[in-house]
C-alpha cells in the first residue's frame, strides 16, 4: 500500500492540462492556495485570530464566470472533469462571478471518507461519470477571493469571511459554508470533538491579512498520537543504497500481520547506518509474513496496485496507485524489532500520512503490537458540523 497524498500526482491519473476559461473574472487561474503551517498547540486569541475545522480532501479553488465553471487544485491542475456534479452545484448554487476557496469532500453517512475521495480521480470518463453519481463529491467554502467584477483578494480576512457568509442561506446543497469561530476555547473543543466526523485539525487564521497565494500565514493543529509497530522491512532511498523508509506492521484480530504505513524521519547520515543495523535481520522474501503475495507482485509490475491482497490483509503493493513507474518493492526484515511512532490520524487500518520515528522498544514483543493500542475517536456526525 502506498501512503496516500492529499493530491494525486500521476500524469498518467491526470490528463493534459485543460484550457482555462472566466477570463472575465478579476480573479483568473492559475491561484496557489494560501497554505498554513504546522504550530504544536491552539495559538491564544490576540484579537484578530479567527478558528475553523480542518477539511479532509483536495483543496480546491473555484472560479465561475457564468456557464463556464473551472476548478483548480492546489497544484495547478485543474479538478473539473473528475467532479462533474460539482460543476453543476457552482451553476445552481453560487452567484453568476465569483472566486471561491475551499476543500472538496466525500461524505460517506456521516463522516468523510477521503479513501473514496481518492477514488474519483480517474482518466475514463465513463467512470468519472458512475462516480459521480454513486459517490457525488460536496464543497465546503471557506474563503472568497472574488465577487462580481471585484477582487477581495487584498481585502482583510474578516471582511472576506464577512462577504461569503453573505452568500450562503440557512440550507445547503452540495455548496456549504465551513463554520468559524473567534472563540479559542470553542476551537479547542471543535479539534477534540469534530475528528470523530473525519476532520483532522483545526486552522486558525489571521484576521486582519490579506489573501497570500502559496504563502504560509495560516497555522494548523493536528492530532499527534503515538503507537507501537512492528519493523517488517524497508524501502531504499531515491539516491542510493540507504534506508528509505521504513515499513511497519501491527496485528489484527486474525493473527495476521498487517501493513500499517512507514516511517521515513531519518537524517541522511542516519540512513545510511540503519542499513548495518538491519543487516542482521535481513530474510528471504519468501520466508517473510507478507511473501505469499510476491509472484502476484511480479506479474502485476507495471499495472495500478489493487489495493489490499486477497484474504483482507493490508500488504505493501508492488507499484504506486498513482504512478506505475514508481517502484515500491521493499527488502524483507524478520518482523523482530518494534519502533514507537508518531502518527495524526488513521485512515481506515492504515496511518493516513508518514510516521514519525520516536524510539527504539527494546521492551516490546512484535506481537503485542496490535490494533487495539490505537486511539479510535468518539464519532461525529458531519452534518451537525456543517450546521454551525
Amino acid at each position: 500500500m502506498t501512503q496516500p497524498t492529499s493530491e494525486p500526482t500521476s500524469a498518467q491519473a491526470v490528463p493534459p492540462e485543460e484550457p482555462q476559461p472566466v477570463p472575465g473574472l478579476p480573479v483568473r487561474p492559475p491561484v496557489p492556495p494560501m497554505l498554513a503551517k504546522p504550530v504544536k498547540a491552539m495559538p491564544k486569541q490576540d484579537g484578530t485570530l479567527v478558528y475553523e475545522p480542518k477539511w479532509d480532501g483536495f483543496r480546491c479553488i473555484v472560479f465561475r464566470d457564468g456557464d463556464e465553471v473551472y476548478l483548480g487544485s492546489r497544484n495547478e491542475r485543474p479538478f473539473t472533469r473528475y467532479f462533474p456534479e460539482l460543476v453543476e452545484a457552482v451553476r445552481a448554487e453560487l452567484p453568476d462571478k465569483v472566486v471561491i476557496d475551499g476543500e472538496i469532500v466525500l461524505p460517506m453517512g456521516t463522516q468523510l471518507d477521503f479513501d473514496a475521495l481518492q477514488q474519483r480521480i480517474h482518466p475514463a470518463k465513463s467512470r468519472v461519470t458512475m462516480l459521480a453519481e454513486r459517490t457525488p463529491a460536496q464543497f465546503v467554502a471557506f474563503d472568497l477571493l472574488a465577487l462580481g467584477d471585484e477582487s477581495l483578494m487584498e481585502e482583510p480576512f474578516a471582511r472576506r469571511q464577512a462577504r461569503l457568509e453573505s452568500l450562503f442561506g440557512e440550507k445547503g446543497g452540495s455548496i456549504r459554508l465551513t463554520p468559524v469561530t473567534a472563540n479559542y476555547d470553542q476551537a479547542c473543543e471543535w479539534f477534540e470533538m469534530f475528528e470523530g466526523a473525519g476532520l483532522d485539525g483545526i486552522i486558525v487564521k489571521p484576521g486582519d491579512q490579506p489573501y497570500a497565494p502559496d504563502k504560509r500565514t495560516m497555522f494548523k493543529v493536528k492530532h499527534d498520537r503515538t503507537a507501537d509497530v512492528v519493523v517488517c522491512g524497508y524501502r531504499e532511498h531515491k539516491t542510493g543504497p540507504i534506508v528509505g523508509s521504513l515499513l511497519l506492521g501491527l496485528y489484527g484480530d486474525d493473527g495476521r500481520l498487517h501493513h500499517v504505513g512507514v516511517a521515513a524521519s531519518f537524517p541522511m547520515k542516519r540512513r545510511a547506518e540503519l542499513v548495518e543495523e538491519l543487516r542482521p535481520y535481513l530474510v528471504e522474501l519468501g520466508e517473510h509474513p507478507w511473501g505469499h503475495w510476491a509472484e502476484q507482485a511480479q506479474a502485476n509490475v507495471g499495472q495500478p496496485a489493487a489495493g489490499p491482497a486477497t484474504g483482507g490483509q493490508r500488504v505493501p503493493g508492488a507499484v504506486s496507485r498513482w504512478s506505475a513507474k514508481k517502484d515500491l518493492s521493499f527488502i524483507p526484515l524478520r518482523p523482530e524489532l518494534v519502533i514507537e511512532v508518531a502518527y495524526d490520524q488513521m485512515e481506515g487500518d492504515r496511518f493516513r500520512h508518514t510516521a514519525q520515528f520516536r524510539r527504539w522498544r527494546l521492551d516490546r514483543t512484535p506481537e503485542s503490537c496490535t490494533y487495539d493500542q490505537l486511539e479510535r475517536p468518539v464519532s461525529y456526525n458531519l452534518d451537525d458540523i456543517l450546521a454551525r
